[in-house]
């Protein structure tokens, strides 16, 4: 039964070694449209989870193997937060990560409980799923079990912003035609603001899923994170073509600024030649500032500057 996967190298959180804490099948307490899994009955267990000594013993052996990973990713054939040692793990883990980052992929389905948001506050980064803001939406993008509402899920992740000291990234997946409503984004815009993740990535489909949905275009993420203001926003696309570059200004390029941050990879896609030595010239200046968070480069105005 193999645990660790991997390396993978991730533009967002570096090379990393993952942990599969479901490898025998699929376990998970959602059952969303865009999932790249096969479809499957939502459960709040998962069967015959490995041992902790089991997880140690074969990642101290990748480690031996692969001794420049960045990142322990914490994840699951499904969802990690089910995994019922994981308190035990997290501590275990410590002991052998050396200079490696922890991170765990979250669907945040169970982040409003004490002893899962315990375990998670001793993890590096921790990335959370929020597709939606409204209960309709949510049943209907991410298939959830009956007794889990959205509404307990925004308060988990607010109480435990408050009290978590690394770094938080909250991951949107935009389905076309579900939760790509500018109304469905002003909701979670409000909840964003509230929560004042480190990141917020924001992508669509990208592979094959288990339903027969489709993605948005990289021109309509960009849109709707317009949405999002104040707000560091990464666009995650692989459709990363505009049909035009963007000739702007500069107090147009500051005018774009002063609504959010712009990731590097926003501006190589959007922005025309002209447009990107006016944007460099600016950052020489000290008009615009870069700040780094995680692996994203984000481009933002100085704090005195904005709204």
């Amino acid at each position: 039964m193999s645990i660790i996967f991997g390396p993978v190298n991730s533009r967002r959180f570096g090379l990393s070694l993952g942990i599969d804490l479901s490898p025998k099948e699929k376990s998970c307490n959602f059952d969303c449209l865009y999932c790249e899994l096969e479809p499957s009955k939502p459960t709040d267990k998962i069967s015959n989870p490995p041992k902790v000594d089991e997880v140690i013993a074969q990642l101290q052996q990748a480690l031996q193997k692969f001794q420049d990973v960045e990142v322990i990713t914490i994840t699951a054939n499904g969802e990690p937060t089910l995994y019922p040692y994981l308190d035990e793990l997290v501590d275990a883990l410590h002991t052998v990560k050396k200079d490696k980052k922890l991170l765990i992929l979250s669907n945040s389905s169970l982040i409003y409980k004490k002893e899962v948001q315990k375990a998670l506050k001793k993890i590096d980064i921790v990335k959370l799923s929020l597709d939606c803001a409204s209960p309709r939406c949510f049943k209907r993008v991410d298939r959830p079990l009956k007794t889990i509402e959205i509404s307990k899920i925004i308060e988990g992740i607010k109480k435990f912003r408050k009290e978590f000291k690394g770094l938080l990234v909250i991951e949107i997946l935009v389905v076309k035609g579900i939760n790509d409503k500018e109304e469905e984004f002003t909701k979670l815009a409000q909840v964003l603001q509230e929560i004042k993740p480190n990141r917020i990535d924001l992508g669509t489909i990208d592979r094959p899923p288990a339903y027969k949905v489709e993605p948005v275009s990289y021109e309509r993420l960009f849109e709707l994170s317009q949405t999002l203001h104040n707000l560091p926003v990464n666009i995650v696309s692989r459709d990363n073509t505009t049909q035009k570059k963007l000739d702007l200004s500069k107090p147009e390029i500051l005018q774009l600024l002063a609504h959010r941050p712009l990731s590097k990879e926003d501006i190589a896609t959007l922005f025309s030649p002209t447009t990107c030595s006016i944007f460099h010239q600016l950052l020489q200046k000290g008009e615009i500032e870069k700040k780094q968070v995680g692996k994203v480069s984000f481009f933002t105005l100085p704090s005195s500057k904005r709204h």
